[in-house]
């Protein structure tokens, strides 16, 4: 293996800590090969799991709540620890710690494919969210590391891309396996590509750490008590549809993650080094990005845990063709977010932040006309089809806006907190959402109660998602013309990113070297965001 530090023809003049490998040379594309790989191992298991509750769940003789256990055991860890992981990168080696994460979440994929009951299968759930953790915001500073400054957009962008390939055929290639042999196969996979990931990450990828790891000071106490905080109010929010929100177990649980939360804001405000600056919600168009974000994600979330469980159980759709039934949305927006970006850009992005999620509050209503066989072309495809445009319109520019409006300094801290909102909102949407249409217990057993309880759980999202346009139009604000292009140009997301932001959150993105900050007192350093 070529020593991390040794010139080749491959390589531009080093500098310090990094190898400044070129794009098109053969051991860039070996780097880009295994980072690509790794995250999209961590993207395909997202989308893939939601077509396979269904089969899961008969399996097991489990009921709902059961099955978003099984959804946000893997959300709770990697939210909890995405922004540790790479602080933990910066600090012992990105290379080290991505190789880590991956051997980790191929373990915990066999242990899921083995599981012989719904418990070890959540426990080893959540064991996967921390491989995902460790392997994600790895992926992305090591191609920020490793290729020399003039090509990091191009290797960046190419991982954007097929990562959010990865995204999309996820749920129809997860359909095919479930239907073909077994939703154990879903998990199984996973084991050859981390082979070919460790051989090429071992061989290939070279190692590097932050400029300042020696003085690094990683902010455990905050990971810890934002992991705890998410657990407990989870915990409790699902609890509610077994026993009810009065339940000692379901107040104690809310309070203990309420009192975890406030725990996590007071450890940030005191951190010398801390995990999240608070001061970067000063900025009142950076908060209200993300204030929109967990919005209109929350309501996303809830719908995607839901749809393709109700198509397979309610209407006799097969696992294929539940997880191809939103491939309209991809097409669209493979077609248009483009276009959708370049438009946010000229008129600003107040407008299509709140056409946008208006649009796909429509698409969700459209969901409550399933009935019947669920006939796709009267019934899915025009809710797809309006669902896709209003999506198409709103992921670029709120994606930008997030990214543009925190401090330059911040950039990648501020990708970080625009993903973990997104997961959050996802994690207590899938948990609030079926309790409040009262889809609890086995009702996914009984077609009619089903569909029902379906139909109020797509309009109680369509409120929530057209709540978050009319507060984008309260809040955001559109900035000068010069400098919105400006930043339209530099931050507006790719069309496949937007793909994987629609599906699974935004994406997380590496900002350039920025100067010493309060936060950051080891001198300038790449921020070290990835996305799952």
């Amino acid at each position: 293996m070529d020593s991390p530090g040794a010139a080749t023809s491959d390589q531009a003049t080093p500098g310090p800590g990094v190898l400044s490998l070129r794009y098109g040379t053969a051991r860039g594309r070996w780097v880009l090969a295994a980072t690509v790989l790794g995250s999209g191992l961590a993207a395909l298991d997202a989308t893939v799991v939601g077509i396979a509750l269904p089969a899961i769940a008969r399996d097991f003789h489990v009921g709902v709540d059961s099955m978003q256990w099984v959804v946000n055991a893997y959300t709770l860890t990697l939210a909890g620890l995405l922004l540790l992981g790479g602080a933990l990168g910066d600090t012992y080696g990105r290379r080290k710690v991505f190789v880590i994460g991956v051997t980790w979440f191929a373990l915990a994929s066999l242990a899921c494919g083995v599981a012989p009951n719904v418990e070890l299968l959540i426990a080893a759930r959540a064991m996967q969210g921390v491989g995902a953790a460790l392997l994600t915001p790895g992926s992305l500073a090591i191609l920020q590391a490793s290729f020399a400054p003039d090509d990091r957009a191009r290797a960046i962008g190419s991982w954007s891309g097929l990562g959010g390939v990865a995204t999309a055929i996820g749920p129809f290639l997860g359909g095919w396996l479930i239907s073909a042999v077994s939703w154990r196969l879903v998990f199984f996979i996973n084991l050859p590509l981390v082979a070919a990931v460790i051989a090429i990450a071992v061989r290939h990828v070279p190692e590097s750490h932050a400029p300042d790891a020696d003085r690094r000071h990683l902010d455990v106490a905050g990971a810890v008590t934002i992991s705890l905080a998410l657990a407990g109010i989870t915990y409790g929010l699902i609890g509610v549809s077994a026993s009810g929100w009065t339940a000692p177990p379901v107040l104690g649980s809310l309070a203990a993650g309420v009192v975890f939360l406030v725990a996590f804001v007071v450890i940030e405000w005191r951190e010398q080094a801390p995990m999240l600056p608070l001061g970067i919600f000063r900025s009142r168009q950076f908060t209200a990005a993300n204030a929109v974000t967990f919005v209109v994600y929350g309501a996303l979330g809830g719908v995607f845990f839901l749809l393709p469980v109700v198509l397979q159980e309610a209407f006799g759709y097969s696992a294929v063709a539940a997880g191809a039934a939103l491939l309209p949305v991809t097409a669209i927006m493979l077609a248009f977010s483009a276009r959708s970006a370049a438009l946010a850009a000229r008129i600003g992005p107040r407008l299509p932040m709140t056409i946008g999620p208006l649009l796909i509050a429509a698409g969700m209503a459209l969901f409550a006309r399933l009935h019947g066989d669920g006939d796709y072309l009267t019934q899915v495809l025009p809710a797809a089809i309006v669902f896709g445009i209003g999506t198409t319109l709103n992921v670029a520019p709120l994606t930008a806006t997030a990214m543009s409006s925190a401090p330059a300094e911040h950039s990648g801290i501020a990708s970080a907190v625009n993903n973990d909102v997104a997961r959050a909102a996802g994690l207590i949407a899938v948990a609030v959402l079926p309790v409040a249409a009262g889809l609890t217990g086995t009702v996914y057993l009984h077609p009619a109660a089903l569909t029902d309880g379906f139909h109020r759980a797509v309009l109680i999202a369509a409120a929530v998602c057209a709540a978050g346009g009319l507060l984008a139009f309260a809040t955001i604000s559109n900035p000068p013309r010069r400098r919105a292009a400006q930043e339209a140009g530099a931050a507006a997301p790719t069309d496949l990113e937007c793909l994987s932001c629609a599906i699974d959150g935004p994406p997380l993105r590496l900002g350039p070297s920025v100067p010493a900050s309060a936060g950051d007192p080891g001198g300038a350093r790449p921020s070290t965001a990835g996305s799952a």
